[in-house]
């Protein structure tokens, strides 16, 4: 087995295309990390809220405005005036719904898949850094605006991308890397805690097929935590 890197960061998504959470540990199965992208918000045609337009999403940029944790068993979103919601709950479609200025309900994933192409999305520390350095900045692009899964330390911009079709361990986990991750303009935007950086998309557009990060299926499931060594 030959290592490819060490889990330096893992961030989870309770809610999709909210902020979210970075862990310390998660347990992973069949579908990804769990609870991961769990709960989305629809609208009265049951599309998805996103930053972008397509047949399943919506692009409604107001969910960059909200922030989704997990506490103890249940979820909880954070408004921009302070109010705590319970997901599930009848007051949040009220609160949200009053949000968005019009009808949506937050409802847990069911027919729907709440992910956009793959179950893990994994990026290196040396392509956050080549992409910072492309983009004129001084300091590495912050896996939030590619909305990272696993960040996992690399010595070479891209490295993740030679992993195609490759099963890699972390923990107790297996993952089968499957493709490359194309990006839209959801990673120009200001999320909660993240302020925005305009030009991202443009460059990966120029330099990388509008590509960055790679997306993983889960072969076994299982624990991972941060400091995991990541080998195949």
């Amino acid at each position: 087995m030959e290592t490819l890197g060490r889990l330096v960061e893992l961030w989870r998504f309770p809610v999709k295309s909210m902020a979210g959470e970075r862990l310390t540990f998660v347990d992973v199965d069949d579908r990804g990390l769990v609870g991961d992208r769990e709960w989305a918000v629809y609208d009265e045609e049951g599309r998805l809220a996103s930053g972008k337009r397509t047949n399943r999403f919506r692009r409604m940029d107001e969910v960059f405005t909200l922030s989704a944790t997990t506490v103890d068993d249940h979820v909880e979103v954070l408004l921009p005036d302070g109010r705590k919601v319970v997901a599930g709950e009848g007051a949040a479609d009220l609160a949200l719904s009053d949000h968005f200025g019009e009808e949506v309900e937050l409802a847990p994933e069911a027919d729907i898949a709440h992910q956009d192409a793959g179950q893990v999305s994994l990026v290196g520390t040396a392509t956050l850094r080549q992409l910072g350095t492309m983009c004129g900045l001084d300091e590495p692009v912050d896996p939030r605006h590619l909305r990272a899964n696993l960040v996992v330390e690399t010595a070479e911009p891209f490295a993740e991308e030679g992993w195609l079709g490759r099963e890699v361990r972390a923990g107790q986990v297996v993952l089968r890397v499957v493709e490359r991750i194309e990006r839209c303009r959801m990673v120009d935007l200001e999320q909660v805690g993240l302020p925005a950086l305009e030009g991202l998309l443009k460059v990966v557009g120029a330099e990388r097929d509008l590509c960055a990060g790679v997306y993983a299926d889960v072969v076994e499931p299982g624990a991972l935590a941060e400091g995991d060594q990541l080998t195949g």
